[in-house]
């Protein structure tokens, strides 16, 4: 086919668009203009080559089957609060287990109101789930500077969280098989906070936009499973039943939700935290004994995969991510999932995934997945072409 003749016929689809939805808008409602309008929207395709990758990223999730850990334990006269293991969900989780755990620390700082000397925290970890667990504890314990600490080896941009694809989209943070009643309750609970915190942050300032998102389906099964945290956390989802729009795949399920672009996100985090008044302690630790000589009397554990060491939880393992990122395209304006990989444009880049390498501990692309992981992105922009 010549550059004439796609031209021709991208022209002829245009113009009969065009004219529909001028007829739409003559003869209908404005809702009816707007179903019209949705209806010829097109998805641009990704220009995914070789020759367009700028990066290439690798991160461990910090990955427990049974779920993140929400739970106190004391340490010695200290109280330790655990935070951590949210496998690929650690973004999307960040502000819901957060706020859970700050809620478990409530009753024994509430029996040191009197000594307000006493109400100081420790978090460590400065990744998105230690960042969140010390803004929470800033805005709930407003005891002027020096309020909340922040211990941690590694800042942004040089966390896990900043390798994060980072959309609103909980997936891959348990085994559904594996977990309990009550974890399932605490991730919808959780999953609901997160949520409306994001949204409260939607802007250029905190890197947070709405985005559609397709989810591609080639079994008609899977349109019955209920998406992560619940349906209502979605809104404007539909299906189609239209392979030739929606990338040769017989179902997809269109939904809105929220893209964080990580760097942008991260560093807003880490502004506010200063300006609260908190501190930041450039350490590692090695030891429970070490951690139990900080001076603070309530400790957050936020140290993802460093807690496998520190804390001994053997059920804590990594799952290695391999993310091809590709120059901007301005005109790709929504993200897509599947079975083999997912996509997410941002200004920084579109970030291709779709590796999950369970108890892998490399952090060296593997050239074999950066071939895999173009080819499986490519086949799918075949069908944008014929859109």
């Amino acid at each position: 086919m010549t550059t004439h003749e796609i031209d021709r016929r991208g022209f002829l689809r245009g113009a009969v668009a065009t004219s529909a939805l001028m007829m739409a808008g003559r003869s209908s409602s404005p809702r009816a203009f707007a179903a019209a309008l949705e209806a010829q929207k097109h998805f641009a395709p990704v220009k995914v080559a070789r020759n367009r990758v700028i990066r290439t990223l690798v991160g461990l999730r910090p990955y427990r089957s049974e779920g993140f850990v929400i739970e106190a334990e004391q340490l010695g006269q200290k109280l330790l609060l655990h935070n951590y293991g949210h496998g690929g969900a650690g973004v999307t989780l960040s502000w819901g287990t957060s706020w859970l755990a700050v809620d478990l620390a409530r009753d024994f700082v509430q029996t040191r109101r009197t000594r307000s000397t006493n109400r100081r925290f420790a978090v460590l970890g400065c990744g998105v789930i230690g960042l969140s667990t010390a803004r929470l504890l800033q805005q709930r314990f407003q005891d002027g500077p020096g309020t909340v600490t922040i211990y941690s080896k590694d800042l942004p941009p040089y966390t896990t969280s900043n390798i994060s694809g980072a959309l609103w989209y909980p997936t891959s943070s348990f085994d559904p098989q594996q977990v309990s009643a009550n974890f399932s309750d605490q991730f919808r609970l959780a999953c609901q906070i997160s949520n409306r915190a994001f949204q409260e942050l939607v802007g250029p300032d905190y890197g947070v936009r709405w985005t559609d998102t397709l989810e591609l389906i080639r079994n008609e099964a899977s349109l019955e499973r209920e998406l992560f945290g619940g349906a209502q956390l979605y809104p404007q989802t539909e299906v189609h039943r239209d392979p030739k729009r929606y990338f040769g795949f017989p179902y997809s399920r269109q939904f809105s939700t929220m893209m964080i672009e990580p760097h942008v996100y991260l560093r807003a985090l880490l502004r506010d935290f200063y300006i609260a008044g908190g501190k930041i302690v450039v350490k590692e630790f090695r030891s429970r004994q070490e951690i139990a000589r900080l001076p603070e009397p309530v400790i957050f554990n936020c140290t993802g995969l460093g807690s496998r060491m520190l804390f001994d939880d053997q059920k804590l393992i990594p799952v290695r991510g391999q993310l091809e990122v590709l120059l901007p395209q301005q005109e790709v304006d929504y993200c897509y999932i599947s079975g083999s990989g997912y996509m997410f444009p941002r200004r920084d880049g579109i970030v291709l995934g779709g590796t999950f390498d369970h108890d892998d501990w490399s952090l060296q692309p593997n050239p074999q997945q950066t071939t895999e992981i173009l080819e499986g992105h490519a086949e799918i922009m075949k069908q944008a072409a014929d859109q």
